[in-house]
Protein backbone atom coordinates (compact mmCIF):
# COMPACT_ATOMS: atom_id res chain seq x y z
CA UNK A 1 0.00 0.00 0.00
CA UNK A 2 1.05 3.83 -0.78
CA UNK A 3 1.32 6.22 1.77
CA UNK A 4 -0.58 8.89 -0.54
CA UNK A 5 -1.71 11.35 1.99
CA UNK A 6 -1.11 11.34 6.06
CA UNK A 7 -4.08 13.75 7.45
CA UNK A 8 -5.27 14.44 11.34
CA UNK A 9 -2.75 13.41 13.51
CA UNK A 10 -4.55 12.06 16.74
CA UNK A 11 -3.19 11.05 20.67
CA UNK A 12 -4.58 8.63 23.02
CA UNK A 13 -3.90 7.38 26.37
CA UNK A 14 -4.69 4.26 27.23
CA UNK A 15 -2.61 3.52 30.46
CA UNK A 16 -2.02 6.82 31.96
CA UNK A 17 1.47 8.07 32.12
CA UNK A 18 2.63 4.56 30.34
CA UNK A 19 0.94 3.64 26.93
CA UNK A 20 -0.48 6.08 24.48
CA UNK A 21 -1.30 5.30 20.74
CA UNK A 22 -0.69 8.12 18.31
CA UNK A 23 -3.05 7.47 14.91
CA UNK A 24 -2.88 9.21 11.53
CA UNK A 25 -4.89 8.41 8.26
CA UNK A 26 -3.34 6.95 5.36
CA UNK A 27 -4.68 6.70 1.89
CA UNK A 28 -4.30 3.12 0.06
CA UNK A 29 -2.25 2.84 -3.32
CA UNK A 30 -5.97 2.37 -5.06
CA UNK A 31 -9.49 3.88 -5.41
CA UNK A 32 -10.75 7.00 -2.34
CA UNK A 33 -9.61 4.08 0.37
CA UNK A 34 -8.14 5.12 3.51
CA UNK A 35 -7.81 3.58 6.43
CA UNK A 36 -5.91 4.58 10.20
CA UNK A 37 -1.85 3.80 10.89
CA UNK A 38 -1.12 3.84 14.23
CA UNK A 39 2.33 4.56 16.57
CA UNK A 40 2.09 2.75 20.10
CA UNK A 41 4.14 4.39 22.56
CA UNK A 42 5.77 2.91 25.92
CA UNK A 43 6.86 4.93 28.99
CA UNK A 44 10.00 2.52 30.38
CA UNK A 45 11.22 2.78 33.67
CA UNK A 46 13.81 4.22 32.63
CA UNK A 47 11.73 7.39 32.03
CA UNK A 48 12.14 7.12 28.50
CA UNK A 49 10.19 6.00 25.54
CA UNK A 50 9.74 2.70 23.11
CA UNK A 51 8.34 3.29 19.93
CA UNK A 52 6.14 1.05 18.44
CA UNK A 53 5.79 1.09 14.39
CA UNK A 54 6.44 4.87 13.75
CA UNK A 55 4.15 6.61 11.69
CA UNK A 56 4.78 9.75 9.73
CA UNK A 57 6.64 12.70 11.45
CA UNK A 58 4.80 15.34 10.92
CA UNK A 59 4.60 18.74 13.15
CA UNK A 60 1.90 17.77 14.77
CA UNK A 61 3.20 14.49 15.89
CA UNK A 62 6.48 15.36 16.64
CA UNK A 63 4.78 17.68 19.17
CA UNK A 64 2.78 15.37 20.61
CA UNK A 65 5.92 13.06 21.23
CA UNK A 66 7.69 15.86 22.54
CA UNK A 67 4.34 16.56 24.94
CA UNK A 68 5.29 13.22 26.84
CA UNK A 69 8.05 14.79 28.25
CA UNK A 70 10.43 12.11 27.92
CA UNK A 71 13.61 11.30 25.43
CA UNK A 72 13.07 8.58 22.62
CA UNK A 73 15.15 5.66 23.41
CA UNK A 74 14.08 3.08 21.05
CA UNK A 75 12.51 3.03 17.67
CA UNK A 76 11.14 -0.33 16.50
CA UNK A 77 10.23 -2.16 13.18
CA UNK A 78 7.97 -5.04 13.97
CA UNK A 79 7.30 -6.16 10.27
CA UNK A 80 8.82 -5.94 6.78
CA UNK A 81 5.67 -4.10 5.54
CA UNK A 82 6.67 -1.44 3.51
CA UNK A 83 3.42 0.81 5.16
CA UNK A 84 5.37 0.91 8.20
CA UNK A 85 8.75 0.31 7.09
CA UNK A 86 8.96 3.85 5.37
CA UNK A 87 8.39 5.99 8.08
CA UNK A 88 11.10 4.73 10.06
CA UNK A 89 14.01 6.26 8.69
CA UNK A 90 12.36 9.90 8.94
CA UNK A 91 11.03 9.48 11.95
CA UNK A 92 14.21 8.17 13.35
CA UNK A 93 16.25 11.36 12.12
CA UNK A 94 13.92 13.01 14.56
CA UNK A 95 15.01 11.23 17.29
CA UNK A 96 19.19 10.72 16.27
CA UNK A 97 20.13 9.68 19.73
CA UNK A 98 17.56 6.71 19.63
CA UNK A 99 18.41 3.01 18.65
CA UNK A 100 16.75 1.66 16.02
CA UNK A 101 15.00 -2.42 16.03
CA UNK A 102 14.00 -3.69 13.01
CA UNK A 103 12.47 -7.15 12.44
CA UNK A 104 14.36 -9.89 10.98
CA UNK A 105 14.52 -10.67 7.19
CA UNK A 106 13.58 -7.22 5.77
CA UNK A 107 13.10 -7.54 2.32
CA UNK A 108 10.74 -4.95 -0.28
CA UNK A 109 9.08 -6.21 -3.44
CA UNK A 110 9.38 -5.14 -6.42
CA UNK A 111 13.14 -4.76 -5.79
CA UNK A 112 14.57 -6.14 -2.81
CA UNK A 113 16.33 -2.56 -1.36
CA UNK A 114 18.71 -2.49 1.46
CA UNK A 115 17.15 -0.70 4.55
CA UNK A 116 19.67 1.76 4.06
CA UNK A 117 17.23 2.98 0.84
CA UNK A 118 14.79 3.93 3.51
CA UNK A 119 16.99 5.75 5.34
CA UNK A 120 17.27 3.11 8.31
CA UNK A 121 21.08 3.43 9.53
CA UNK A 122 22.91 1.36 12.46
CA UNK A 123 20.14 -0.73 13.29
CA UNK A 124 19.73 -3.95 15.59
CA UNK A 125 17.76 -6.56 14.29
CA UNK A 126 14.81 -8.36 16.41
CA UNK A 127 15.33 -11.90 17.77
CA UNK A 128 13.11 -13.97 19.16
CA UNK A 129 12.61 -14.48 22.93
CA UNK A 130 15.40 -12.42 23.16
CA UNK A 131 16.14 -11.60 27.16
CA UNK A 132 19.20 -9.25 26.50
CA UNK A 133 17.30 -6.65 24.45
CA UNK A 134 17.47 -3.18 27.21
CA UNK A 135 13.90 -3.56 27.67
CA UNK A 136 13.61 -7.19 28.13
CA UNK A 137 12.67 -6.40 32.03
CA UNK A 138 9.43 -4.78 31.11
CA UNK A 139 8.59 -5.97 27.47
CA UNK A 140 9.18 -9.64 26.05
CA UNK A 141 8.95 -10.71 22.30
CA UNK A 142 8.12 -13.50 20.10
CA UNK A 143 8.90 -13.57 16.16
CA UNK A 144 7.02 -14.83 13.96
CA UNK A 145 9.21 -15.61 10.84
CA UNK A 146 8.00 -17.88 7.53
CA UNK A 147 10.42 -17.58 4.27
CA UNK A 148 7.61 -20.50 2.70
CA UNK A 149 4.67 -17.70 2.21
CA UNK A 150 6.14 -16.69 -1.71
CA UNK A 151 8.06 -14.01 -3.62
CA UNK A 152 9.26 -12.78 -0.01
CA UNK A 153 9.19 -14.28 4.17
CA UNK A 154 5.89 -12.83 6.07
CA UNK A 155 7.35 -11.38 9.23
CA UNK A 156 5.56 -10.09 12.41
CA UNK A 157 6.86 -9.51 16.23
CA UNK A 158 4.50 -9.73 19.19
CA UNK A 159 5.47 -7.57 21.92
CA UNK A 160 3.98 -8.13 25.92
CA UNK A 161 4.13 -5.37 27.76
CA UNK A 162 4.33 -6.99 31.52
CA UNK A 163 3.19 -4.37 34.18
CA UNK A 164 0.13 -3.20 31.99
CA UNK A 165 -0.73 -7.06 30.44
CA UNK A 166 -0.72 -5.68 27.14
CA UNK A 167 -0.24 -7.19 23.42
CA UNK A 168 0.90 -5.87 20.64
CA UNK A 169 0.65 -6.76 17.27
CA UNK A 170 1.26 -5.48 13.64
CA UNK A 171 -1.29 -7.13 11.23
CA UNK A 172 -2.04 -10.34 13.65
CA UNK A 173 -5.49 -9.73 14.39
CA UNK A 174 -7.87 -6.36 13.94
CA UNK A 175 -11.26 -5.33 15.18
CA UNK A 176 -13.25 -3.10 12.97
CA UNK A 177 -15.44 -0.92 14.77
CA UNK A 178 -18.76 0.04 13.88
CA UNK A 179 -17.77 3.99 13.19
CA UNK A 180 -14.97 5.22 11.52
CA UNK A 181 -11.97 6.08 13.45
CA UNK A 182 -11.38 10.06 14.04
CA UNK A 183 -8.49 10.41 12.32
CA UNK A 184 -9.76 9.38 9.02
CA UNK A 185 -11.56 12.71 7.55
CA UNK A 186 -14.73 13.24 6.08
CA UNK A 187 -13.81 14.60 2.79
CA UNK A 188 -12.16 11.12 2.65
CA UNK A 189 -15.09 9.43 3.66
CA UNK A 190 -17.64 11.52 1.57
CA UNK A 191 -15.05 10.48 -1.62
CA UNK A 192 -15.82 6.79 -0.28
CA UNK A 193 -19.36 7.28 -0.58
CA UNK A 194 -19.79 8.57 -3.57
CA UNK A 195 -20.87 6.05 -5.99
CA UNK A 196 -17.88 5.45 -8.78
CA UNK A 197 -16.64 3.12 -10.93
CA UNK A 198 -16.05 0.42 -8.34
CA UNK A 199 -19.45 0.46 -7.06
CA UNK A 200 -20.86 0.74 -10.46
CA UNK A 201 -18.79 -2.28 -10.99
CA UNK A 202 -19.96 -4.44 -7.79
CA UNK A 203 -23.63 -3.46 -7.72
CA UNK A 204 -24.88 -6.84 -8.76
CA UNK A 205 -27.12 -4.84 -11.80
CA UNK A 206 -29.15 -2.40 -9.58
CA UNK A 207 -29.64 1.13 -10.77
CA UNK A 208 -26.64 2.99 -9.07
CA UNK A 209 -27.67 6.66 -8.25
CA UNK A 210 -25.82 9.32 -9.24
CA UNK A 211 -24.58 13.03 -8.55
CA UNK A 212 -23.45 14.58 -5.17
CA UNK A 213 -22.56 13.00 -1.82
CA UNK A 214 -24.74 15.24 0.74
CA UNK A 215 -22.42 15.36 4.33
CA UNK A 216 -24.37 13.11 7.07
CA UNK A 217 -24.05 10.48 9.46
CA UNK A 218 -25.16 8.17 7.14
CA UNK A 219 -23.09 8.84 4.19
CA UNK A 220 -19.89 9.15 6.41
CA UNK A 221 -20.40 5.75 7.94
CA UNK A 222 -21.73 4.12 4.34
CA UNK A 223 -18.22 5.49 2.98
CA UNK A 224 -16.34 3.88 5.88
CA UNK A 225 -18.13 0.69 5.34
CA UNK A 226 -17.37 0.89 1.61
CA UNK A 227 -13.63 1.47 2.81
CA UNK A 228 -13.50 -1.39 5.41
CA UNK A 229 -14.59 -3.82 2.85
CA UNK A 230 -12.67 -3.18 -0.19
CA UNK A 231 -9.75 -2.98 2.27
CA UNK A 232 -10.37 -6.57 3.68
CA UNK A 233 -11.72 -8.41 0.41
CA UNK A 234 -9.93 -6.20 -2.97
CA UNK A 235 -13.25 -6.51 -4.04
CA UNK A 236 -16.60 -7.18 -2.32
CA UNK A 237 -19.16 -8.47 -4.09
CA UNK A 238 -21.65 -5.70 -3.37
CA UNK A 239 -20.43 -1.59 -2.65
CA UNK A 240 -23.52 -0.33 -3.26
CA UNK A 241 -25.02 -1.76 -0.11
CA UNK A 242 -22.48 -2.27 2.03
CA UNK A 243 -24.31 -2.98 5.70
CA UNK A 244 -24.86 -7.08 6.07
CA UNK A 245 -20.87 -7.57 4.86
CA UNK A 246 -19.78 -5.00 6.56
CA UNK A 247 -22.04 -6.13 10.09
CA UNK A 248 -20.32 -9.79 9.60
CA UNK A 249 -16.64 -7.99 9.93
CA UNK A 250 -17.11 -5.67 12.51
CA UNK A 251 -17.22 -5.58 16.01
CA UNK A 252 -15.37 -9.03 16.56
CA UNK A 253 -11.85 -9.66 17.11
CA UNK A 254 -11.01 -11.33 13.20
CA UNK A 255 -7.75 -12.15 11.47
CA UNK A 256 -8.12 -9.98 7.97
CA UNK A 257 -9.36 -12.17 4.69
CA UNK A 258 -6.21 -11.03 3.15
CA UNK A 259 -3.70 -11.73 5.80
CA UNK A 260 -5.90 -15.19 6.29
CA UNK A 261 -5.70 -15.95 2.95
CA UNK A 262 -2.57 -15.38 1.29
CA UNK A 263 -0.34 -15.75 4.49
CA UNK A 264 -0.95 -17.76 7.59
CA UNK A 265 -3.11 -20.47 5.51
CA UNK A 266 0.28 -21.13 3.57
CA UNK A 267 2.33 -21.45 6.67
CA UNK A 268 -0.25 -22.87 9.91
CA UNK A 269 1.95 -24.96 11.56
CA UNK A 270 4.32 -21.69 12.06
CA UNK A 271 1.57 -19.52 13.07
CA UNK A 272 0.34 -22.05 15.20
CA UNK A 273 3.54 -22.50 17.11
CA UNK A 274 3.45 -18.95 17.17
CA UNK A 275 -0.12 -18.01 18.82
CA UNK A 276 0.70 -21.06 21.19
CA UNK A 277 3.45 -19.30 22.43
CA UNK A 278 1.81 -16.39 22.66
CA UNK A 279 -1.06 -17.55 24.98
CA UNK A 280 0.73 -19.81 26.93
CA UNK A 281 3.41 -16.70 28.04
CA UNK A 282 1.52 -13.96 28.05
CA UNK A 283 -1.28 -13.38 29.86
CA UNK A 284 -2.77 -9.82 28.38
CA UNK A 285 -5.82 -8.52 28.96
CA UNK A 286 -5.46 -5.79 25.79
CA UNK A 287 -4.46 -5.92 22.16
CA UNK A 288 -3.46 -2.70 20.15
CA UNK A 289 -2.71 -3.62 16.68
CA UNK A 290 -1.78 -1.20 14.31
CA UNK A 291 -4.85 -0.79 12.25
CA UNK A 292 -8.70 -0.15 12.86
CA UNK A 293 -9.96 0.00 16.90
CA UNK A 294 -7.14 -0.19 19.70
CA UNK A 295 -7.38 -0.40 22.40
CA UNK A 296 -9.16 -3.97 22.23
CA UNK A 297 -10.30 -5.50 25.15
CA UNK A 298 -9.24 -9.16 24.79
CA UNK A 299 -7.82 -12.37 26.27
CA UNK A 300 -5.89 -15.17 25.48
CA UNK A 301 -9.26 -17.31 24.62
CA UNK A 302 -10.40 -14.57 22.32
CA UNK A 303 -6.95 -14.43 20.74
CA UNK A 304 -7.13 -18.31 19.87
CA UNK A 305 -10.61 -17.79 18.73
CA UNK A 306 -10.14 -15.69 16.42
CA UNK A 307 -6.95 -18.15 14.56
CA UNK A 308 -9.60 -21.38 15.24
CA UNK A 309 -9.33 -22.01 11.15
CA UNK A 310 -6.05 -23.36 12.08
CA UNK A 311 -7.38 -26.26 13.06
CA UNK A 312 -9.47 -27.29 10.23
CA UNK A 313 -5.97 -26.76 8.39
CA UNK A 314 -3.73 -28.61 10.30
CA UNK A 315 -6.07 -31.46 11.80
CA UNK A 316 -7.35 -33.01 14.86
CA UNK A 317 -3.85 -34.38 15.24
CA UNK A 318 -2.26 -30.93 16.43
CA UNK A 319 -4.37 -30.31 19.51
CA UNK A 320 -2.22 -32.22 22.22
CA UNK A 321 -4.41 -30.55 25.33
CA UNK A 322 -7.78 -30.49 24.58
CA UNK A 323 -10.09 -28.40 26.64
CA UNK A 324 -13.14 -26.96 27.51
CA UNK A 325 -11.84 -23.89 26.62
CA UNK A 326 -9.95 -24.47 23.63
CA UNK A 327 -13.23 -26.21 22.47
CA UNK A 328 -15.23 -23.15 23.44
CA UNK A 329 -12.34 -21.02 21.38
CA UNK A 330 -12.71 -23.14 18.46
CA UNK A 331 -16.62 -22.79 18.26
CA UNK A 332 -16.28 -19.17 18.47
CA UNK A 333 -13.50 -18.71 16.21
CA UNK A 334 -15.13 -20.68 13.55
CA UNK A 335 -18.01 -17.78 13.64
CA UNK A 336 -15.18 -15.09 13.63
CA UNK A 337 -13.35 -16.83 10.43
CA UNK A 338 -16.52 -16.94 8.22
CA UNK A 339 -16.70 -14.14 5.78
CA UNK A 340 -19.30 -14.37 3.20
CA UNK A 341 -18.21 -16.63 0.50
CA UNK A 342 -19.25 -13.78 -2.25
CA UNK A 343 -16.83 -11.04 -0.76
CA UNK A 344 -14.48 -14.04 -0.96
CA UNK A 345 -14.39 -14.51 -4.26
CA UNK A 346 -11.88 -11.68 -5.31
CA UNK A 347 -9.80 -12.45 -3.16
CA UNK A 348 -9.72 -15.85 -3.47
CA UNK A 349 -9.28 -16.04 -7.65
CA UNK A 350 -6.35 -13.67 -6.68
CA UNK A 351 -4.59 -16.37 -4.30
CA UNK A 352 -5.34 -19.27 -7.44
CA UNK A 353 -3.62 -16.71 -9.60
CA UNK A 354 -0.83 -16.07 -7.06
CA UNK A 355 -0.44 -19.48 -6.65
CA UNK A 356 -0.39 -20.19 -10.66
CA UNK A 357 2.61 -18.07 -10.90
CA UNK A 358 4.40 -19.23 -8.31
CA UNK A 359 4.28 -15.62 -6.15
CA UNK A 360 2.63 -17.23 -3.11
CA UNK A 361 2.56 -20.89 -2.22
CA UNK A 362 -0.22 -23.29 -1.95
CA UNK A 363 -1.69 -24.10 1.59
CA UNK A 364 0.28 -26.18 3.38
CA UNK A 365 -1.86 -29.79 4.74
CA UNK A 366 -0.33 -30.65 8.33
CA UNK A 367 -1.68 -34.22 7.76
CA UNK A 368 0.74 -34.35 4.53
CA UNK A 369 4.40 -32.55 6.51
CA UNK A 370 3.57 -33.51 10.12
CA UNK A 371 2.35 -36.20 12.26
CA UNK A 372 1.82 -35.62 16.37
CA UNK A 373 1.52 -38.65 18.46
CA UNK A 374 -0.85 -37.39 21.31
Amino acid sequence: MEADRVLLDRKIIVVKDCIWLFEQEQALGFSSVSTNIRMTVIKLKSGGLWIHAPIAPTKECIQLVKELGAPVEYIVLPTFAYEHKIFVGPFSRKFPRAQIWVAPRQWSWPLNLPLEFFGIFRSKTLKDEDFSTPWANEIEQKVLSSPEVGIGPYVEVAFYHKRTRTLLVTDAVIFVPTQPPECISKESLLASAQNGLAVKILSKGKDVPEGPVVDNKMNRRKGWERMVLQILFLGPSNLLEPNASFAQMSQKLIVSPIIKTLVFSKVPEKVKDWIDRITRDWAFKRIIPAHFAAPISASRSDFLAAFAFLDDLLGERYITRPSISLLFSSIMGKAASYFPPDDMKTLSSLDQFLVSIGAVKKTVSGRKTKTTTL
